[in-house]
């Protein structure tokens, strides 16, 4: 009755030890996903910043080309700077929409500025276009374009100070869950390599005890099998000594004394007969149903 509490309760902590595994394993996973997500997202976020100051910076190389040529070929990386930098803005605002009110302050400053930036460069090439090429020069030299630029590059630096702080501790963050699933799942998957053997031992040893008691418990039937076989044998020669002598005395009393026994004495003579020869009979069909051989039959 032990054992199979034992056994009970060990199959129940291999199970509960299963569960608890599995649930580590998909929490430290949600983990790693959440970290390995705000490390990729901060890794989008200083890809854009660094895009939206590549645009600016091809749109500025177009808009001077031009200035100095006229050639409106050189205005294509103008245009396709500003082409690109909507996208980028767009993509900066999406992964800064999670983020803390100050990044998404100097991203609106930043795009506020560069919305600047654009203006001046759009007003030179409209100079420049209408013949305006003094003109165009003289709001170049004003400087007003270069510091749009510096502030520009100052707001995306902070930004870009603000992120690399979050992707060192983001990816602090996953490094640490990663390395404590590992260790979690390393430590989880021993206690159930050593609960499962203590099992498979314990149900080895379980099955030798049942073992050793069925063969013991045969033994002692065999025993008492053999006693109650030598006990049937001795009843049943003693029935068979007894029904003998009865019937031997009868048919000596039928013999001896018929002729002077009442008619009455002598019906009851001859029932005893006849209840000693059914005894027999009875005697014989036991000894069948008991299982002896023919040999301890014919010698009953």
């Amino acid at each position: 009755m032990i054992r199979k509490i034992a056994l009970r309760f060990a199959v129940a902590a291999l199970l509960a030890l299963m569960a608890l595994n599995a649930y580590l394993a998909i929490n430290r996973l949600s983990q790693i996903q959440k970290s390995a997500a705000l490390t990729l997202g901060s890794s989008m976020i200083q890809a854009n910043i660094s895009a939206v100051l590549q645009d600016l910076t091809d749109m500025e190389t177009g808009q001077r080309g031009y200035l100095l040529t006229g050639d409106p070929a050189y205005l294509k990386p103008y245009a396709e700077g500003k082409t690109r930098i909507e996208t980028h803005f767009a993509g900066l605002r999406s992964e800064l929409a999670n983020q803390t009110e100050r990044e998404r302050s100097l991203e609106s400053q930043l795009e506020s500025l560069a919305g600047s930036k654009q203006s001046e460069m759009e007003r030179t090439i409209s100079l420049r276009q209408q013949g305006y090429r003094h003109r165009a020069f003289k709001l170049v030299d004003t400087n007003e374009g270069r510091d749009y630029m510096d502030g520009v590059r100052g707001l995306a630096s902070s930004l870009s100070l603000t992120q690399s702080g979050s992707f060192a501790k983001f990816d602090k963050e996953w490094t640490a869950s990663l390395s404590k699933a590992l260790s979690e799942t390393i430590v989880a998957n021993f206690c159930l390599l050593v609960l499962a053997a203590c099992l498979f031992a314990f149900i080895r040893y379980h099955g030798y005890v049942l073992e050793k008691d069925a063969a013991e418990s045969r033994q002692a039937l065999a025993v008492r099998d053999s006693e109650l076989e030598k006990l049937t044998s001795a009843l049943s020669s003693q029935a068979r000594s007894k029904m003998s002598a009865i019937e031997e005395n009868v048919r000596l009393l039928l013999e001896e004394y018929g002729g002077f026994l009442p008619r009455h004495g002598h019906e009851c003579a001859e029932q005893i007969k006849e209840a000693a020869a059914q005894m027999e009979r009875l005697r014989r069909e036991l000894l069948g149903h008991s299982g002896f051989n023919q040999t301890d039959q014919k010698a009953a």
